[in-house]
């Protein structure tokens, strides 16, 4: 055997161990392969199907008073005037001012929520509470809780930036008139009667005292 021969054998030899070698590796490819996993575009995707809204009716209004009414329109302008001013949150200190000032004036206790009256009502309060004590009459009463409360009307003078917000009340408390003697000449302890008020608070709107004041009763 000649020495080409050989060298021919063994360049063979080592083709063949090469490729075995590649294919242990590698593996091999039989059929189909799944096509390469596209690779995400980061380009800008094109326009949404929808669009985002901005603005639109303010819940904390429409949820107490009809959309577009003069109510609405009112407290929009007291929200403009002061952007802090939340509705909910004003109705929620009516509910506390309702209990406060109605137990303080069927208790006679003037001086306790003056600061809370305008001139008008504690003048009324005020002479009622005082024909009481020329009577001897004295009332005790418990506040039970308010069973209804809604938002009937506002008003907002932009010259002035005064707000008026009317709110119908219906309270439940128990209330017992009592004369000289001690004797209960009205209500009952027990019996829980059922109050029907419409207020009147009115406020500045920008001013650093956070107070409303009642303005107006009525029923």
């Amino acid at each position: 055997m000649n020495s080409s021969l050989i060298q021919l054998l063994v360049l063979a030899g080592i083709a063949v161990f090469l490729i075995l070698k590649l294919r242990s590796v590698l593996g091999t490819r039989e059929g189909f392969e799944k096509p390469p996993l596209p690779v995400e575009d980061a380009r800008p995707r094109g326009k949404r199907d929808f669009e985002v809204i901005e603005g639109g009716p303010d819940r904390d209004i429409i949820d107490h008073v009809a959309d577009g009414s003069d109510a609405a329109k009112a407290l929009a302008a007291m929200k403009l005037a002061e952007p802090g001013f939340s509705v909910s949150e004003f109705l929620s200190g009516a509910r506390g001012a309702y209990e406060m000032i109605l137990i303080a004036f069927e208790h006679g206790e003037l001086d306790r929520i003056r600061p809370f009256l305008s001139d008008e009502v504690e003048a009324s309060f005020a002479q009622a509470i005082n024909a009481r004590e020329r009577e001897g009459l004295t009332v005790e009463a418990n506040f039970v809780g308010t069973r209804e409360l809604t938002l009937a009307d506002a008003e907002y003078n932009r010259e002035t930036q005064t707000a008026e917000i009317t709110v119908r009340f219906l309270g439940e408390l128990t209330s017992v008139v009592r004369n000289k003697a001690g004797e209960v000449v009205e209500g009952s302890t027990t019996e829980i009667k059922r109050q029907r008020d419409a207020w009147t608070f009115s406020r500045r709107m920008g001013v650093s005292d956070p107070n409303w004041q009642l303005v107006a009763t009525g029923e």
